[in-house]
């Protein structure tokens, strides 16, 4: 590519109307100047993006900066989040809500609207929380999924483009591959990604690292794909309007100049991490020829971006007329989904199901429950969409009352992830995101180790998506030690803001899987076993037990001496333990921990009533890791210490001490 002329005047001195170079310039200058004023940040990708960002904004995006929640806005997702000051620096010219010139100035500041990397619910027009590379690009495949799906449901309300702002990093990550296949699979044609094909990463020229033919790979998977120049606006443009005219997703590679009109680092990687300095900057005003002190925005700049800010406003005017005059019913469930509002009869149809549940005492699997729940949700929940792994008959998440979702056809409700863990979790959050659903997806507990990174996203973003993990222990049997999950709970339940429900019979089950869709503030981990347990309760409470994390199932015949902890499958082994124990004279309580992060936001004094005075010996068959905190100081965990291995699941627990007869010595032991 020929090397660019960048030196120009900055105002169109004839018209006083700003040239689209100057309308990127803008951009550049706030770039340059919130990073070195934070001697922190990616100043390289912003400049480089400038130009495809003006033309994306000025000429396409669907937006109006004073409604950022219109439902029917084009969604932007940049995908390489470290070039933050980018989007920030087109928020506060837009005049998106809050974002004025002093949230720049306190760029990746605390308390600023303006992290380092862009946070989702920090600043409005920030669609995704994005940095960790990949997943932008596969986030954006789960919203342009929604849109498809939402457009099924609801014709002429739903109608538009999701955007990706991608770099060479986004597409080398696993995640992304996952999300392109997925995508083009099911032709997901509003999803266009500009690619910021700049040649350079952390370490130097891309040619480091990478020879594949990223165009020709997005092809093979489905997509249109094509090269321009990203310096080049009318390129861009033209590139931009065949990928809305096509019936298949697309990747435009927009070739850049990383730090494109810094005088001595364009091109290099020394302008993707790290502050200019003072002289380089002063040397990419000159040769931009942007004449104005740091931070400033000549108003007619200023203006003209304003304007773009506004111009949605018509738009979305007509669109609330369109909801207006739409029927009655179709409005009113329209506004309920994207208000994250259940079904008026949502705990109704609940406390029939438990109730159901606890009279008929069924001796299933509780993933075989957890497939019972999805019968009866999925009958009377339309926004309650999933799917799986490519293992639905292992996971039961297909219902009788789901059609499968397919290209040119989205007006099912069930997905077929395929073999993609990753992708999947990461296209739930874009469903949850994008509104109007309530996304869940299946695998084995074991592949959470895939989905980790999604499901991180899914907390740090507080959304309320469904992770129905079954094969939850030891107690899958012969697959052995590389599908028997052993430290995958306790690291769930490290991570903040995630809810890992663990339940012990069929009534739990619905009640952990009502406490799951009714949390919209963060996600949930639906630990299910592969064997069968027995039923242990009626289910004709009032209350929903598991709401409060832990409860005593069992009650001792007088003050307990001994109090068994337990969650899932081993709940039967610790009530068996208590029965022993009773025939001797020593009195026992089992106490459920369903979930442990809502029982540690319990009372002091109702944990303490639930966990007894008495010794506390804990059972799981997991990592005994996180445990010794409810157990004080004379308590024992019972648990795996090592990896699994193959055997039938009775054989098993015998194998590695996980019985009752272990229980009944450590509380004699204690005792």
């Amino acid at each position: 590519m020929n090397e660019h002329t960048v030196k120009e005047k900055s105002v169109n001195q004839t018209s006083g109307e700003p040239s689209a170079r100057d309308m990127a310039n803008a951009i550049r200058a706030l770039a340059m100047d919130a990073v070195e004023k934070a001697n922190s940040g990616h100043p390289g990708m912003p400049m480089g993006m400038a130009d495809i960002a003006t033309v994306l904004f000025s000429r396409f995006l669907k937006f109006d900066a004073s409604a950022p929640e219109w439902p029917d806005r084009d969604r932007l997702v940049l995908s390489a989040g470290h070039g933050s000051m980018l989007l920030y620096a087109i928020l506060y010219m837009t005049g998106y809500p809050g974002m004025d010139i002093e949230q720049i100035k306190n760029f990746r500041q605390l308390g600023s609207m303006t992290p380092g990397h862009p946070e989702y619910g920090h600043a409005p027009g920030i669609e995704t929380t994005t940095g960790p590379l990949g997943q932008g690009i596969a986030t954006a495949v789960g919203m342009a999924l929604a849109e498809k799906m939402l457009a099924a449901r609801f014709p002429g309300l739903v109608d538009h483009h999701t955007y990706v702002l991608a770099s060479d990093g986004d597409l080398m990550e696993g995640v992304s591959q996952e999300a392109i296949s997925f995508a083009g699979h099911l032709r997901l044609s509003r999803l266009i990604v500009l690619y910021d094909d700049n040649h350079i990463s952390i370490d130097g020229s891309t040619d480091l690292s990478i020879s594949d033919d990223a165009l020709g790979r997005v092809k093979a998977s489905g997509w249109n794909s094509e090269r321009v120049d990203g310096h080049n606006p009318e390129q861009v443009v033209a590139a931009i309007e065949r990928a809305k005219a096509s019936d298949r997703p697309t990747l435009i590679a927009c070739r850049t100049i990383i730090g494109y009109g810094a005088p001595k680092k364009q091109g290099t990687s020394s302008t993707h991490g790290s502050p200019l300095g003072a002289e380089e900057v002063a040397g990419a005003r000159q040769k931009l020829g942007w004449i104005y002190p740091a931070f400033e925005i000549p108003d007619s700049i200023l203006s003209a971006w304003r304007k773009i800010g506004k111009k949605g406003a018509a738009a979305r005017a007509e669109w609330e007329k369109k909801l207006g005059n739409a029927s009655a019913d179709a409005r009113s469930e329209f506004e309920r989904r994207l208000a994250h509002k259940l079904p008026a009869d949502f705990r109704k149809t609940m406390a029939a199901l438990k109730a159901r549940l606890g009279k008929e005492g069924p001796k299933w699997a509780t993933r075989r429950a957890s497939g019972e729940v999805l019968e009866t949700l999925t009958a009377n929940m339309p926004e309650l969409v999933g799917g799986s792994a490519d293992l639905s008959p292992s996971n039961l998440t297909h219902t009788k009352n789901q059609k499968n979702i397919r290209a040119g056809d989205f007006s099912g409700s069930y997905i077929h992830f395929g073999v993609r863990e990753h992708g999947m979790a990461a296209a739930m959050n874009g469903l949850s995101l994008h509104g109007g659903f309530i996304p869940y997806g299946g695998t084995f507990l074991v592949f959470t180790d895939y989905c980790r990174p999604a499901i991180r996203l899914s907390a740090l973003m507080n959304q309320g998506v469904i992770y129905v993990m079954t094969h939850d222990s030891i107690g899958l049997g012969e697959d052995g030690p590389t599908h028997q999950p052993i430290e995958h709970l306790a690291a769930l339940r490290a991570m903040p803001n995630v809810h890992v429900f663990r339940p012990c019979d069929a009534v739990e089950t619905a009640e952990c899987w009502e406490l799951a869709i009714e949390r919209r503030d963060g996600p949930s981990v639906l630990a299910l076993s592969r064997q069968n347990v027995p039923s242990l309760r009626k289910g004709d409470e009032s209350e929903n037990r598991c709401a409060r994390g832990g409860y005593v199932l069992r009650a001792a015949s007088k003050t307990p001496m001994v109090s068994f902890l337990s969650t899932g499958s081993e709940i039967m082994i610790a009530i068996e333990a208590a029965k022993r124990l009773e025939e001797e004279g020593i009195a026992a309580s089992v106490v459920s921990l369903p979930c442990f992060e809502l029982f540690d936001a319990q009372s002091e004094r109702y944990r303490n009533d639930v966990l007894g005075d008495g010794v506390r010996i804990a059972i799981e068959a997991a990592s005994t890791f996180g445990w010794e905190r409810y157990l004080g100081s004379n308590g024992t965990v019972i648990g795996m210490t090592g990896f699994g291995a193959s055997a039938p699941a009775e054989i098993l627990y015998k194998h590695f001490g996980i019985t009752a007869d272990a229980l009944v010595a450590a509380a004699k032991a204690s005792l």
